[in-house]
C-alpha cells in the first residue's frame, strides 16, 4: 500500500513538471510572442468513404485544405516535431499546422495519403494494433510503408477501449496491460515503440496521463477541438475534428486562423465528472491584454447554455454550464475576438466526461 501511494505520489509530480511545456504564468519569464506558439492541428479519420459521412472526409475537401495550406506558405508538422518545438519554447515561423489521422483506415492509403504526396506534406497517423489487418483497415505492411514515407506513426492503443468506464485500479491495470500489449506489438512490426499517443474516443483521465508518462510517451493528444500552445496540456493536446460537415472547405479555413486563447486550468482538474455536476471551471488568462475580455463568449458542445464570468482583479475566469451534464462527453468552449484585430480570434476548450453513458 506504502509503495502505491509513493508511486501515484511521484507519478503526480511528473506530470505537474512535464505536462506543461513551459510555465509562463509569469508573464516576465518569458517574451509575449514567444509564450504565444500556436500551432493549428487537425484530426481525420476516413478518407473518400462515403459509406461513414460522421467519420468521412471526401478527396475533394481534404486536397481543398491541403493546396489552401501550399498557396498560403504554412508550414506542415509531424505532431513528434511539434512536440519538441513546445518543450523548447521557440518558435522559428508563424503559421505551423499538424495533420493528424485517427484508426488507420484503408482509405487513408489509397485517398489521403496520394494528396499529401502531391502537395509535399507529412502526417502522423495512429494505430490501435487490434485492428490492424482487418476488413478496412491498413496491414502492418502497409504501414511499415507510410512509415518509410515519412508517415509518423503513434499509438491509439490495442482495444480501443472506453478505459474511462473502469474504476480507478481495474483502469490503470487494463490500461497498461493495453499499452504493454500495444507498445511491444509497434516494436515487433515496426522496429520501435512509438512516444506519441492518442487517446480511444478522445477520453482520458489524470491516472491515464500518469501512465503515458510511466511509459516515456512525450506527448498525447485529445479529440477536444482547439489550438496548440505553449499552455497547453502536453498529454491533451486539442485537434480541431475534419470530418462530415466541420470539413468544409470553409470550415477549414475558420479553424486554421483561430488562435490559442492564452489560458491554463486554475486547478489540477481531473476531466471525469464524479461530482459537483455540472461541474464549474476555473481558468487563468495569462496574457489578457491579447483579448477583447468584454467579448468572451461561452458555448457547452456548441450551444450557449452557459454562465461566464470574467474578474478581471485577479484575471480568472469562470465557466459552468447552467443545466446538469447528461451527455457522456460534453465540451465547455471559450472564444473571445483579438483586442488588435476583430477578424481573428481566441479559442479555447474542455472536455468532461461522464463513465457509463451511452
Amino acid at each position: 500500500m506504502e509503495k502505491r501511494l509513493i508511486f501515484i505520489i511521484v507519478l503526480k509530480i511528473s506530470i505537474l513538471l512535464h505536462v506543461y511545456p513551459q510555465d509562463i504564468s509569469n508573464s516576465t519569464s518569458i517574451d509575449k510572442k514567444q509564450s504565444h506558439v500556436n500551432i493549428n492541428s487537425f484530426v481525420y479519420h476516413r478518407f473518400g468513404d462515403e459509406r461513414y459521412p460522421s467519420t468521412n472526409v471526401s478527396e475533394e475537401y481534404f486536397e481543398s485544405h491541403l493546396r489552401y495550406l501550399k498557396d498560403n506558405d504554412y508550414e506542415v508538422l509531424t505532431l513528434g516535431e511539434a512536440v519538441h518545438l513546445l518543450r523548447s519554447g521557440v518558435n522559428s515561423k508563424p503559421k505551423l499546422v499538424v495533420l493528424t489521422i485517427d484508426d488507420g483506415y484503408k482509405s487513408f492509403l489509397t485517398s489521403g495519403m496520394p494528396l499529401l504526396r502531391k502537395y509535399g506534406f507529412k502526417a502522423t497517423m495512429f494505430i490501435n494494433t487490434n485492428q490492424v489487418g482487418y476488413p478496412d483497415f491498413l496491414t502492418w505492411e502497409e504501414i511499415l510503408s507510410l512509415k518509410k514515407e515519412g508517415i509518423e506513426i503513434g499509438n491509439h492503443s490495442h482495444s480501443h477501449d472506453y478505459f474511462v468506464d473502469f474504476q480507478s485500479g481495474q483502469l490503470i491495470e487494463k490500461f497498461n496491460a493495453d499499452l504493454v500489449i500495444s507498445q511491444n506489438m509497434f516494436e515487433e512490426k515496426l522496429g520501435y515503440k512509438p512516444e506519441l499517443f492518442s487517446y480511444p474516443f478522445g477520453e482520458y483521465s489524470n491516472t491515464m496521463k500518469m501512465e503515458l508518462t510511466r511509459f516515456g510517451f512525450i506527448g498525447a493528444v485529445g479529440q477536444n477541438s482547439g489550438v496548440i500552445s505553449l499552455l497547453s496540456d502536453i498529454y491533451a493536446l486539442p485537434r480541431f475534428p475534419m470530418t462530415g460537415i466541420f470539413s468544409k472547405p470553409e470550415k477549414f479555413v475558420e479553424k486554421l486562423k483561430m488562435k490559442a486563447l492564452p489560458v491554463q486550468p486554475v486547478l489540477e482538474y481531473d476531466p471525469i465528472v464524479a461530482e459537483n455536476n455540472p461541474p464549474e471551471l476555473l481558468l487563468k488568462l495569462v496574457t489578457p491584454d491579447l483579448i477583447q475580455t468584454s467579448g468572451m463568449q461561452c458555448f457547452i458542445n456548441g450551444k450557449t447554455d452557459c454562465e461566464l464570468n470574467y474578474n478581471s482583479s485577479d484575471s480568472i475566469i469562470r465557466i459552468k454550464c447552467r443545466n446538469y451534464l447528461n451527455s457522456r462527453r460534453t465540451l465547455y468552449t471559450i472564444t473571445a475576438p483579438s483586442s488588435e484585430n476583430t477578424n481573428v480570434w481566441y479559442w479555447y476548450s474542455w472536455l468532461w466526461i461522464i463513465p457509463g453513458v451511452n
